[in-house]
């Protein structure tokens, strides 16, 4: 979203609820990045997205370091998608997961689930484990406000493979990109079974650098174990590629927002 100066709107994820025309009082760090680091003034639009689920316009009435009032003008449509999107990733080496992040985030994603696997490179304890969940949660809270989302998708805690497994098959439909999947004909079917009306939670289960073991893709052979063309992809592209390819499928879906 941008003002008609070509000036990109800001946008902050509130706690509480808002109603149209009142004036809420923003304070702590949002307040202080507004005022001293944006130097946002009376007069400037804001997008509000409150803990509900609710976007709003408003209009900064007064800033100061130490509280930025502001007036709620009215409310805005949603940029969130229908469908959930749960993305069960395997822990990569270095700053990869951060990357799987920012831009999943920016497709749709609505939460996502780091995944221990046998060929994982990377191994934490648990203090470590929460410390990178932490770190991981205020990427996705970034790249939710750089692409105005209406909620900042959720990282949820390091689970096991079987825990994941667990909880993808409580989804409507599960996708499982595997590098030795052969032919389309299966994603052409998970794309039009995620087309169907009723589908409304979707999971991508994606495996880590050197790929699912025997002993994990044996274990999801039931669900929609696709492939993503026939070259080989890089665990963070595999990610992106199949967020996008469900975003789209969710976007062009009749009922759907955009057509």
């Amino acid at each position: 979203m941008a003002l008609s100066d070509g000036k990109e709107m800001q946008q902050i994820f509130l706690k509480e609820t808002v109603q149209i025309q009142e004036t809420i009082k923003v304070t702590g760090e949002d307040a202080r990045h507004l005022a001293a680091v944006l130097r946002m003034r009376p007069g400037e639009k804001i997008r509000l997205s409150t803990a509900d689920g609710g976007n709003y316009l408003g209009e900064i009435v007064e800033a100061e370091k130490d509280g930025v009032e502001i007036f709620v003008l009215q409310e805005t449509p949603s940029t969130e998608l229908r469908e959930k999107i749960v993305l069960f990733q395997a822990l990569p080496k270095g700053d990869r997961m951060e990357t799987v992040i920012e831009k999943t985030v920016e497709l749709g994603v609505h939460e996502i689930v780091p995944v221990e696997m046998e060929r994982c490179v990377v191994r934490l304890d648990d203090k470590k484990k929460e410390n990178r969940r932490r770190r991981y949660q205020a990427v996705a809270e970034a790249a939710a406000k750089q692409s105005k989302r209406s909620v900042i998708p959720a990282i949820r805690p390091f689970m096991s493979y079987e825990d994941a497994v667990a909880y993808a098959r409580t989804l409507d439909v599960v996708l499982v990109p595997y590098e030795c999947k052969r032919g389309m004909e299966q994603t052409r079917e998970a794309v039009e079974r995620i087309r169907q009306p009723e589908v409304e939670r979707i999971g991508i289960l994606i495996g880590p650098e050197g790929g699912f073991s025997g002993r994990e893709i044996e274990a999801v052979q039931d669900l929609h174990v696709i492939s993503l063309g026939e070259r080989i992809l890089r665990t963070d592209t595999a990610a992106i590629t199949a967020v996008s390819l469900v975003m789209l499928a969710c976007e062009t879906k009749e009922g759907n927002r955009s057509k």
